[in-house]
């Protein structure tokens, strides 16, 4: 046996227990107590918790945007990823007119092949149908393991966003063959109405970015999305949801026997808009902005009580010399935050003061994941499954600071954070890539993982 995890107490998205895990060949083979193993490397994990490992199914890592490219390549990001207990990472890679689903992911994927320090697989962001040869490659995308196309309806002046009726034909395509279709709900014309106005008066402040794409200009474009999904009868996952009028539609959408699934990100559970008021605003530009105080404890509110179905990151940060691009004009600030590394942490700290069970952090962060996107081998501590397992200390305390974190960022909005719990050891297939602080990993050690299609 190559690995013994023992007198940990095992947590899975609905147990909780005191026991061993045997792995070989990246495999759990074995999970009892007092397991009569013999293995190559024995760990105690007494008065730790042992978790599966975290699926980020929202980064964007090495992305084009705003006139430069965000600041973690897939070698620092999946670094940063196995230094927070994050064992899968999802990308999205950006289909462009002229270029396939396949094409555009392989170029991609080659430089995981190299870079990636833990597992990772890719949605596909569809911006152009190619006059249809998009949709007709969905199903050999599909064989091909990519089984969630992503639709942005906004950024319509980069050339990435699409109307309803392609949405429409997206949905309805994803759901002949077995996909999700994930969506990027903001409504783009009352984003330009308003940031024409405000720049025409002046206020460039970030505190506009805000202003300019409020509570309900989120949610009126959660209502499209959801009404469209829910009458052509199609999965829809709406990523990074932070409005609580839109959570509100979405919810009562899944209440009505809808397949509609809700993804929402720490920093909207961490932070209000009251944050773009600050001297360093700027460096907590991201789209959609953080909302109003209503809008957080309704997210908190839907995570308690099991309407939201995951926690992921849109990781996507960029340098604080990029962000001071609009120190004078909010549009010229590049949209994104860092956040990969600080998940687990910061949803365990949560589990670990009351806000919620571990094993609702695990389902959110780990097992729902993996069965909304088709991971068959990940997301749980079960036998069979990869060796993908954190060891967590629920008494370690950590201040969180651009100083201690793997990523390749020179700031984090979540300086000075403090996190109640941590990791202190993190495999991938049963191998140690992160060791109390350390990253003890292998750039090109991650896998793509082949998922399947939705039944």
């Amino acid at each position: 046996m190559d690995l013994l995890i023992k007198n940990g107490t095992i947590i899975t998205a609905a147990e909780t227990f005191v026991g061993d895990i045997a792995v070989n060949d990246g495999k759990i083979v074995c999970v009892g107590m007092n397991l009569p193993v013999v293995a190559e490397k024995v760990v105690d994990a007494a008065g730790k918790l042992v978790l599966p490992g975290a699926i980020d199914a929202h980064t964007h890592l090495a992305m084009p945007f705003g006139g430069t490219v965000s600041a973690d390549s897939y070698l620092a990001g999946t670094r940063a990823a196995a230094c927070g207990g994050v064992t899968t990472v999802f990308d999205y890679p950006m289909q462009r007119k002229g270029f396939g689903i396949i094409e555009t992911v392989e170029a991609r994927k080659a430089i995981c092949d190299v870079e990636a320090c833990v597992d990772y697989a890719f949605h596909c962001c569809i911006t152009d149908l190619n006059d249809g040869a998009i949709l007709d490659e969905f199903e050999a995308a599909v064989n091909y393991g990519i089984t969630s196309f992503k639709c942005f309806l906004v950024y319509k002046k980069e050339g990435m966003m699409v109307d309803d009726g392609t949405l429409v034909k997206v949905l309805l395509k994803a759901k002949e063959v077995g996909a999700m279709t994930n969506i990027h709900a903001e409504n783009p014309d009352l984003i330009d109405l308003y940031t024409a106005q405000f720049l025409k008066e002046g206020k460039t402040s970030a505190w506009y970015h805000y202003m300019s794409r409020p509570e309900f200009v989120e949610a009126e474009a959660d209502k499209r999305a959801v009404h469209w999904a829910s009458s052509v009868e199609a999965s829809l996952y709406l990523v990074h949801m932070a409005d609580k009028e839109g959570l509100e539609a979405a919810v009562a959408a899944k209440r009505e026997g809808h397949d509609i699934y809700i993804e929402t990100c720490p920093q909207y559970l961490e932070f209000t808009c009251d944050v773009y008021k600050r001297e360093d605003g700027r460096n907590f530009v991201c789209s959609p902005p953080m909302k109003g105080e209503e809008s957080k404890e309704a997210l908190w509110k839907a995570i308690r009580q099991g309407a939201i179905d995951t926690v992921a990151t849109d990781h996507c940060p960029f340098q604080s010399y990029e962000k001071d691009w609009g120190k004078d004009d909010f549009t010229k600030i590049p949209n994104g935050c860092a956040g990969v590394e600080n998940l687990y942490p910061y949803m365990l700290s949560a589990a670990n003061e009351g806000k919620i069970t571990f094993n609702r952090a695990v389902e959110l962060c780990s097992t729902n994941p993996a069965k909304l996107f088709g991971c068959k081998q990940k997301g749980s501590l079960a036998v069979g499954k990869d060796a993908d397992i954190v060891i967590y200390d629920p008494y370690k305390d950590v201040t969180i600071s651009v100083s201690n974190m793997h990523s390749d960022y020179d700031h984090t909005i979540w300086e000075g954070k403090k996190i109640h719990g941590y990791p202190v050891q993190t495999y991938v297939r049963g191998k140690l890539v992160y060791d109390n602080g350390d990253f003890v990993g292998t750039p090109g050690f991650g896998e793509f993982v082949k998922r399947e299609p939705r039944k």
